[in-house]
C-alpha cells in the first residue's frame, strides 16, 4: 500500500520544493487553504500531513492553521500532523504540539531534514497501525478467529497450542455453536501440515449409504452410477488434516472401517482390493455425550479410545466468565465495519442483556443477534431491543458490586463446606478456617440451614 502525504501550503514555490523532496513511492497531494485541505483529507485519507499555520485568509497569522488542525484531529485522529512554522514562531509550534500535532518543522526549507521528519511520522503511524491490528486479532489468544478472555477458554487455547505441533488424534466436544470447527482449523493452521489440505466432512449431514464413498472413495463400476473412480475425503486430505464433524452420528457399520483406517493408516476404496496408504491427521468433533452413546450401544468404545488421544471439551458460552460481552463487542466492531456502520457501541441495557442471557445457541446465536442489531440500530447505539434481548429489572445479586460478590462467594463456600462435611459444624469450621461461633454467625447472616434435611443439602 502506497504511503500518502498531504502538503498544506499556500505558497506555490514552497509547494513545488516540498513536493520534489520526496521519492516516487510517496503519493503526494497539495492543498492551499483550509477547504481544499479538508476535501483532500476526505478523498485521500493521508497518514501524514505537513501543515503551514499561515493560511489564507490569515496568511500572516496562525488562526486558520489552528482551525484546520482542530478539524483534522477531529475527523482523522490517527493522522500524524507536522506543523510548519517560521524560525521565530516557536510559541505556535509548542501550542500545536499541545493540541495534538505529532511534530513540527521550522522554515527555511531543508530537504534532508524535512524528509527525515516526514519519514519518522510515517514510521510512527505504521507502528501504531500494526499495534491496533495485533490488538484486534489476539483478543486474549494467539489463535485466529478465537475471541476469548475467560480462564476456561484460555486454558483450552493453551492446550491446543501444545497439541497442534503433534499428530495425535484429537476429539473436540461441546454444544452446537461453541466454535469446534474453528478450533479444528486452528489445530491444522498451527501444525506442520498447515500448507497441506484441510478436509472437513459432516457425518450427520450425509446419508448413510453415501457416507462411506464420501469418506473412502470408490472404484469405477463398484455400484450403479459409479462411471469413474473417485478419491474420498481421507485421500484428498493426504498430508494434511481430516476433520470429522458430528462423529457421534456416524453409523455403526462405518465405525469399524474408520477404526481400521486409524489403526493401519490405509484406505480401502469401495469396490477396491488394493489398500491406499494415507498420511493424515484426524480431528473429530461432536456435540453429543460419547460416553452415553457407548452405554446405549450406538458408538464403539474402541473407536472412542482411538479418536480421543487428546480431548478438548469446549465450554458453553454461558459458562465462560465474561466472554459473552467480549465476543459481542468484537462481533459488533467487525460486522459494523463490513456493513459500513463503524463506531457502533452497546447501551447499558444491551450490556446487561448480553451478560444475563443464557445463549442456548452459543456463539452462532450471538452472531445472528449482533448482525441483526447492526442493521436495525438507530444512530450509533445498539440497545437490548435491537438485540432482541429482554433486559428485566435485575436484583442486587446481579449487579457488579464488590460487597455482593464477596457475600455470594462466602455463602457458596459455606454451603459447599457443610455439604462436604455432612453438615458437621466442627469439621466445616476447620475446613473454612474459622471458629465455630464465626461459622454460626455466618450461617445466620446468610440464612443457611445447618441440617442435612435443609434445602441447601
Amino acid at each position: 500500500m502506497s504511503r500518502r502525504l498531504l502538503i498544506v501550503e499556500d505558497d506555490p514555490g514552497l509547494q513545488s520544493q516540498m513536493r520534489w523532496c520526496f521519492s516516487e513511492d510517496l503519493e503526494v497531494t497539495v492543498a492551499a487553504d483550509r477547504e481544499s485541505a479538508l476535501a483532500a483529507l476526505r478523498r485521500t485519507e493521508p497518514e501524514v500531513i505537513t501543515l503551514d499555520l499561515g493560511l489564507p485568509p490569515d496568511p500572516g497569522g496562525a488562526s486558520e492553521g489552528f482551525l484546520l488542525l482542530e478539524e483534522v484531529l477531529r475527523l482523522a485522529p490517527m493522522t500524524k500532523i507536522i506543523v510548519v512554522t517560521g524560525r521565530e514562531d516557536k510559541e505556535n509550534a509548542v501550542k500545536a504540539i499541545g493540541m495534538g500535532a505529532s511534530d513540527f518543522y521550522q522554515k527555511p526549507l531543508d530537504a534532508d531534514i524535512l524528509t527525515f521528519v516526514v519519514n519518522r511520522a510515517f514510521r510512527l503511524a505504521e507502528l501504531e497501525r500494526d499495534n491496533r491490528e495485533l490488538s484486534r486479532q489476539r483478543n486474549g489468544t494467539s489463535i485466529k478467529g478465537i475471541v476469548a478472555a475467560s480462564p476456561q477458554m484460555l486454558s483450552i487455547c493453551r492446550t491446543l497450542e501444545k497439541v497442534a505441533p503433534t499428530d495425535v488424534t484429537t476429539l473436540i466436544t461441546g454444544e452446537t455453536g461453541t466454535g469446534k470447527e474453528l478450533l479444528a482449523r486452528a489445530l491444522h493452521d498451527l501444525s506442520h501440515r498447515a500448507d497441506n489440505p484441510f478436509a472437513a466432512i459432516n457425518c450427520a449431514a450425509i446419508p448413510e449409504n453415501l457416507l462411506e464413498s464420501e469418506l473412502f472413495g470408490f472404484e469405477k463400476g463398484s455400484f450403479t452410477g459409479a462411471t469413474q473412480s473417485k478419491k474420498g475425503k481421507i485421500e484428498n486430505a493426504n498430508g494434511g488434516t481430516l476433520f470429522l464433524d458430528e462423529i457421534g452420528d456416524m453409523p455403526m457399520a462405518l465405525q469399524a472401517k474408520l477404526l481400521r483406517f486409524l489403526q493401519e493408516r490405509v484406505v480401502d476404496r469401495v469396490g477396491s482390493v488394493k489398500p491406499v496408504p494415507v498420511d493424515v491427521r484426524v480431528v473429530c468433533a461432536t456435540h453429543r455425550d460419547v460416553q452415553e452413546l457407548i452405554t446405549q450401544g450406538t458408538f464403539r468404545e474402541d473407536l472412542y479410545y482411538r479418536i480421543s488421544e487428546i480431548t478438548l471439551d469446549v465450554p458453553a458460552l454461558r459458562d465462560r466468565d465474561g466472554d459473552a460481552l467480549v465476543i459481542a463487542q468484537s462481533l459488533l466492531k467487525s460486522l459494523g465495519k463490513q456493513m459500513d456502520r463503524p463506531n457502533l457501541a452497546f447501551t447499558e441495557d444491551a450490556i446487561k442483556g448480553i451478560k444475563s442471557y443464557a445463549w442456548p445457541g452459543n456463539v452462532r446465536e450471538m452472531i445472528n443477534k449482533v448482525k441483526r442489531a447492526t442493521i436495525m440500530a438507530d444512530g450509533k447505539r445498539v440497545t437490548a431491543a435491537d438485540l432482541q434481548l429482554n433486559c428485566e429489572e435485575e436484583g442486587p445479586e446481579s449487579q457488579l458490586n464488590l460487597r455482593q460478590v464477596r457475600e455470594n462467594a462466602e455463602r457458596a463456600a459455606i454451603i459447599q463446606a457443610l455439604q462436604s462435611c455432612s453438615f458437621n459444624m466442627a469439621q466445616a469450621s476447620r475446613l473454612l478456617g474459622v471458629t465455630r461461633p464465626t461459622l454460626y454467625n455466618l450461617t445466620d447472616k446468610y440464612h443457611i440451614e445447618t441440617s442435612a434435611e435443609s434445602p441447601s443439602a
